[in-house]
């Protein structure tokens, strides 16, 4: 279950596309931050997760990050709680790589180019060539110090919450190719949100809930991948209990 290596050509356009993005950078932050306002989006939770983001960077390792997912935009809005903008400025490398649909979010020239820009490696799947293609870079890229913005269930919840049934195995692929990586589990969720919404509602009143695990596996291949996967889902329905939103059920044992 090891991953590809990449070649040199390969490294160097990631790092042009880092490049690129870096440059980019003070537009999209200052278009996410009208964005966020205009919308009149409001986070609970949102000093300490930031904090906690920070110190996390702060020390040595790879930083996986692990959010559930329920709209288009869960992305945006991850990185919105991770740090304030001008933060991000000054700390590019904390501003996570997402890993979208391409034939999603990179349908056209233009989507392409847009996701590009934005520190994006798209992903195709149902292709175990191009998804291990995929999971190289991000490997490569979480091996480089850059953090990583992933979605464990492998798209959108259907259920309303956390799909601890849609456990991947790439989550797992990738935390066996990165030694010693952390997986920092957040849990994103408006009030309003009470089942699968392409985007979240105006005025939007979010709850965010955290924590720091390092997945363990004494199993081999693809089951030991599996069983990675799924700590970090078990993880988030965790976080999805203890938040105290109107979807919050009993925290599991």
């Amino acid at each position: 279950m090891s991953l590809p290596s990449l070649s040199r050509r390969e490294r160097v356009a990631l790092g042009a596309q880092r490049g690129v993005s870096f440059l980019l950078a003070p537009l999209w932050a200052a278009v996410v931050s009208l964005a966020v306002r205009r919308a009149r989006f409001r986070f609970e939770g949102l000093a300490e997760m930031r904090a906690a983001y920070a110190r996390l960077r702060a020390e040595p390792g790879p930083v996986l990050v692990c959010a559930n997912h329920m709209t288009l935009v869960d992305s945006f809005l991850v990185a919105f709680a991770l740090g304030n903008p001008a933060w991000f400025l000054l700390h590019f490398a904390s501003v996570p790589w997402n890993v979208p649909e391409a034939t999603v979010f990179a349908s056209t020239p233009w989507m392409r180019a847009a996701t590009w820009s934005l520190k994006c490696v798209t992903i195709l799947r149902g292709r175990r060539d191009a998804v291990a293609a995929t999971l190289s870079r991000v490997a490569h890229l979480l091996g480089r110090g850059e953090a990583v913005l992933v979605f464990p269930e492998g798209g959108r919840s259907r259920v309303g919450r956390v799909d601890v049934d849609a456990r991947t195995w790439a989550v797992g692929r990738l935390l066996r190719s990165v030694p010693a990586c952390r997986v920092l589990c957040v849990h994103l969720r408006g009030e309003g949100q009470t089942g699968v919404t392409d985007f979240p509602r105006r005025g939007e009143r979010f709850h965010v809930a955290f924590s720091t695990i390092e997945p363990k596996s004494e199993r081999r291949g693809l089951r030991a991948c599996v069983e990675l996967s799924g700590q970090v889902l078990s993880e988030l329905a965790r976080l999805e209990g203890r938040e105290g939103g109107p979807w919050a059920g009993p925290v599991p044992a």
